[in-house]
């Protein structure tokens, strides 16, 4: 606002500057001779002005326009870290439940195939030796193909969830870098 000041003050000192060197006795076309300088000081002047307006109002929308986009930016990491943080939890509670859920199922099967092993050792005590040995042989089966479906189960989320924790692990390492390039 000092530029409109100091505007303002050199448009009074101009025509101050003026009407003391117009002559004492304004009569008829003197009279001209004073206002048409003084016109011509308040045309610039108002253009000037003019300009002075427009070149702030575009520094201020300039500088609006950057305040929201760094707010926008900041939003959208905040989001997105936001984000990864809600991906790192739902997977670590699912981890959990699966093995929660693994871990009940396995003693299930356990209790059932020692069950089985131990009705086929019943059948071998009791002299039933073919239907033991069938018994006894279709639940250790039963338990190596659980076994190898475990271990291939196992091997299939790693290769899953690898990828993933690898990318929440590398965004959560750049993130504070890419904020702190922003401000």
């Amino acid at each position: 606002m000092f530029k409109f000041l100091i505007g303002i003050v050199a448009i009074q000192i101009a025509t101050v500057g003026l009407v003391m060197l117009a002559p004492e006795d304004l009569q008829g076309i003197a009279w001209l001779r004073l206002l048409i300088p003084l016109l011509v000081v308040a045309l610039f002047s108002a253009f000037w002005f003019s300009s002075l307006a427009t070149h702030k109002s575009k520094d201020d929308l300039s500088n609006l326009q950057e305040k929201h986009a760094r707010e926008r930016e900041k939003m959208q990491v905040n989001a997105e870290r936001a984000k990864t943080r809600m991906m790192k939890k739902t997977q670590q509670q699912i981890a959990k439940e699966a093995k929660l859920t693994h871990g009940k199922a396995n003693f299930k099967v356990g209790a059932t195939l020692a069950g089985a092993m131990g009705f086929g050792a019943l059948m071998l005590l009791t002299e039933m030796l073919t239907l033991g040995i069938m018994t006894i042989t279709t639940a250790g089966g039963t338990l190596g193909g659980y076994l190898y479906r475990g271990h291939k189960e196992r091997k299939r989320t790693a290769l899953i969830n690898a990828p993933t924790e690898l990318a929440i692990e590398e965004t959560t390492k750049i993130l504070p870098k890419v904020i702190n390039k922003l401000k």
